[in-house]
C-alpha cells in the first residue's frame, strides 16, 4: 500500500469509530513503507482529522451537496485531497493520486470536486472576522470548544492554545532511572539519528522529533524510556512520591503515571493502580512488566468505591477521565467526538473519584486531582465543589510558572510549555 492508500484506509476506519492514535501506529508497523512514506502517511491522517471542519468548508465551495451527506469513502477522499491542496502538495499529485485511492464508482465525482477546488487556491477564501463561527472554521474546531476557551482564558490565550493543538506534538520521553540515565538515553537516540533535546517542564525529560512510532525505539521496547508528555510527567512531580510510600492511582490505565510513581517510590514502596475495566488493567500490567516495576499492583476496581481500608495510603492521584481538550493534538479526532453535553456526566465521575480518594489517604496525606482538559466545569468547577463538599481536604500551594494559578489549583495551557494542556489541584487531608 502507498502512503495515500494507508491514510485513506485509516481515515475510513476512524469514520467507523477507531482511534487514530491507536490504529495508525499499528498499521504503519505492519506496512512496508519506508520512514519517509510513514511520515507522509502520518501527516495525512492526523492533519486531515485535525483540519476536518476547515476542509469541509473548502470542499463545500466546489461540491454540489453538503459533505456530511456524502457516503464515507467519498467524504474521506475529498477531505484527504483537500488537505494536500492546503499543504501545497502539487495539484496534479494531490488530485490524481487521491482519485486513484477513491472507490472506482466515486472517482469521477472526487476528480471533479478536487480539480475545481484546486482552481480556487492557494489563496483560500476563509471566512473573515474574529467571531466564534469564523475562528471555528479557520482553526477547525466545533463552535462550543472555541466558545469555552475564549470564555475561560480570553481570545488571545484561547487562540494560541487552539493553534498549538493543530500542530504535530514532539514525542516526550520519561527515562526509567532504574535502568538508564537521561544522558545515556539521549546519546543512544542521537546515535540512531534522532533529534533530541531536553524538556523544559520536568528535569530529565527528553523531547524527540521525527521518530515516527516511539514503540520502535529500542530504549522504549527494552524499558529504558516511556513515551509520556511533559505535562503528565509534571503531574507526578507535583504529587511528589517519596521512597517507601503507598500510593493509589485511582484511574490508572494505561499506566503511564502509575509506573512513573513506581519509579520514585523505590523497591519498598507500592503503587495500587486501579481501573474499572479488565482490558485496561492489562495495559497497566504490560507497562509494569516492560519497565520491570513489580511494585505496581494492578487492581480491577471502581475508583469511586475503592476496595481498600480507609486512610491506608500516603498519597492518591485522581487523574480523572475528562473531555480531553488539553490533548487534542495527540487525539486528532477527539474534537469531533466530544460534546458539551458530555460534561455533566464527566463532572459527576470526577467528583466521585475525588471523594473516594479523600477517604483512602491518611491524615496528612496528599490527593492530587488532575485532568488533561481546560473546561471550567472540570477544573475550577470541581475545585469549588471540593472546597464546599470535602472540607477535610485543604489546598496546598499550586505549582509555579509556567503553570498559571486558577482557583486553588493551576492550569498549564498548551502553548505555555509546548505540552498537553493540564489542570492540577493539590489537596492535603487534615
Amino acid at each position: 500500500m502507498t502512503s495515500r492508500e494507508t491514510a485513506f484506509a485509516a481515515l475510513l476506519r476512524v469514520e467507523d469509530g477507531a482511534y487514530s492514535n491507536v490504529l495508525l501506529p499499528t498499521m504503519l508497523r505492519d506496512s512496508t513503507l519506508d520512514a519517509r512514506d510513514r511520515a507522509f502517511a502520518t501527516d495525512l491522517v492526523y492533519g486531515t482529522l485535525r483540519q476536518q471542519r476547515a476542509l469541509d468548508y473548502l470542499v463545500g465551495l466546489s461540491a454540489d451537496r453538503p459533505v456530511e451527506e456524502l457516503d464515507p469513502p467519498t467524504r474521506v477522499a475529498l477531505r484527504l485531497g483537500a488537505y494536500q491542496l492546503t499543504r501545497n502538495v502539487p495539484a496534479h499529485a494531490a488530485v490524481g493520486e487521491t482519485v486513484a485511492v477513491a472507490p472506482r464508482r466515486a472517482r469521477g465525482y472526487v476528480n471533479a470536486v478536487l480539480r475545481a477546488l484546486a482552481g480556487i487556491g492557494p489563496q483560500w477564501p476563509w471566512p473573515g472576522g474574529e467571531d466564534v463561527a469564523a475562528l471555528a472554521v479557520r482553526l477547525s474546531y466545533p463552535d462550543w470548544i472555541v466558545e469555552e476557551l475564549v470564555a475561560q482564558y480570553g481570545p488571545v490565550d484561547a487562540r494560541a492554545s487552539l493553534e498549538v493543538a493543530n500542530e504535530p506534538p514532539p514525542v516526550a520521553l520519561r527515562v526509567n532511572t532504574e535502568r538508564a540515565t537521561a544522558e545515556g538515553v539521549a546519546d543512544e537516540l542521537r546515535a540512531a539519528g534522532v533529534e533530541v533535546s531536553r524538556g523544559t517542564l520536568v528535569d530529565g525529560a527528553l523531547l524527540a522529533r521525527g521518530i515516527g512510532d516511539p514503540a520502535r525505539l529500542a530504549a522504549v521496547a527494552e524499558g529504558r524510556a516511556t513515551p509520556q508528555d511533559e505535562a503528565s510527567q509534571a503531574v507526578v512531580h507535583i504529587l511528589d512520591p517519596q521512597p517507601g510510600e503507598t500510593i493509589i492511582d485511582a484511574a490508572a490505565a494505561p499506566g503511564g503515571k502509575a509506573t512513573a510513581i513506581a519509579e520514585r517510590v523505590g523497591e519498598h514502596g507500592r503503587v495500587v493502580a486501579c481501573d474499572l475495566h479488565p482490558g485496561r488493567i492489562r495495559l497497566v500490567a504490560s507497562a509494569r512488566d516492560r519497565l520491570g516495576l513489580g511494585r505496581v499492583l494492578p487492581v480491577v476496581a471502581d475508583g469511586r468505591s475503592l476496595p481498600l481500608r480507609p486512610a491506608c495510603a500516603d498519597r492518591a492521584l485522581v487523574d480523572a477521565p475528562c473531555s480531553g481538550l488539553g490533548v487534542l493534538r495527540r487525539r486528532a479526532e477527539l474534537r469531533w467526538r466530544i460534546r458539551r453535553d458530555d460534561l455533566p456526566r464527566l463532572v459527576d465521575l470526577q467528583r466521585d473519584l475525588l471523594r473516594g480518594a479523600a477517604e483512602a489517604v491518611r491524615p496528612g496525606g496528599v490527593v492530587v486531582y488532575s485532568v488533561c482538559t481546560l473546561t471550567g466545569d472540570e477544573t475550577t468547577g470541581v475545585d469549588a465543589w471540593a472546597e464546599r463538599e470535602l472540607p477535610q481536604l485543604v489546598a496546598d500551594p499550586p505549582p509555579g510558572a509556567p503553570w498559571r494559578p486558577r482557583g486553588r489549583g493551576a492550569v498549564l495551557l498548551p502553548h505555555d510549555a509546548d505540552s498537553d494542556g493540564m489542570y492540577v489541584l493539590v489537596l492535603r487531608r487534615t
